[in-house]
Order: C-alpha cells, then sequence, then structure tokens
C-alpha cells in the first residue's frame, strides 16, 4: 500500500505540476466548497505557492490551523492562504472572519495536498501564512496586492 502512495506522488509530479495541466485545475477547482471566495486563479495560486516555498526556507512561515489562529490573535501579520478543499468546512470558516477583523489580506487556494507541498511537507495543509522577509520584500507585496484587489464575498 505504501509503495502504492509514493509511486502516485511520484506522478503527480513535485513543482506546482497543477498549473500546466488544465484537466488537473479544473478538477481541484469543482473540489472546492463553496464558501471558498475569494479564490486565486491558476496564476495568483502559482504565485502563492512560490512565496510560500521561499517564506519556508527562510522559516517566515505559519502552518496549521491552530497556529496560524494563535499568531494572528497575537497580533502577527502576514498573508494569509486557506485550502478550498477542506473538509468538513468548519474547520476554518471562522478564519476569514478574523482575518477581515485584523485586516490581513487572505484568499483561497483550491488543493490542500498541493499547499502542503508548497510547505514542504507531505501532509496536507489547511490554512497558511506568510510574513514578510527582505529577501522577497518583492513578491510579497506583489501577492498581497494581487489578494487585496480580488472581491470579498458579500
Amino acid at each position: 500500500m505504501t509503495k502504492l502512495k509514493k509511486e502516485k506522488r511520484q506522478s503527480e509530479g513535485g513543482d506546482d505540476s497543477f498549473v500546466d495541466k488544465e484537466g488537473r485545475w479544473e478538477e481541484l477547482v469543482q473540489r472546492v466548497t463553496p464558501i471558498a471566495k475569494p479564490l486565486a486563479s491558476r496564476k495568483q495560486t502559482k504565485k502563492l505557492y512560490k512565496i510560500i516555498k521561499k517564506a519556508h526556507r527562510h522559516k517566515q512561515l505559519r502552518k496549521g490551523v491552530r497556529e496560524v489562529q494563535k499568531f494572528i490573535r497575537k497580533g502577527e501579520k502576514g498573508l494569509v492562504i486557506l485550502a478550498g478543499d477542506t473538509n468538513p468546512i468548519d474547520v476554518i470558516s471562522h478564519m476569514p472572519v478574523v482575518c477581515e477583523d485584523k485586516s490581513i489580506p487572505y484568499c483561497y487556494t483550491p488543493s490542500k495536498e498541493d499547499l502542503g507541498a508548497a510547505c514542504g511537507s507531505h501532509r496536507p495543509t489547511c490554512m497558511v501564512m506568510v510574513k514578510l522577509h527582505e529577501d522577497y520584500t518583492d513578491l510579497y507585496n506583489e501577492c498581497t496586492d494581487d489578494v487585496k484587489g480580488m472581491p470579498l464575498p458579500m
């Protein structure tokens, strides 16, 4: 059983493999929950995964619902990225309201598996917060501007 999982993981490809395959992207978007708004586009998702990888290298990343929630409530600022296919949705349904109260930009990506892989983990991740670092300031500002420009749900 584990051998099949390893082969499946390797066959999926590593670095942003969903971006190149139209069918995979459409499949991921169909699995997204109804409250996952604003959902990043394919191009924005690729940028977000890129900044997550850079933040992971510089230890400027908070991952997981409990850790992100704890540091938001302590007053830490950053860019919050949520997985749109989280099930049950009650796990993260309160976080957009918390982010809006603290004026923290947030958006959804279609896959928690890809979000976890961007963090350098083999486990899926429901939520990630990227903090600012001087090595990727330009990309961080570009991503936050993109996310702030997305229309918020009513």
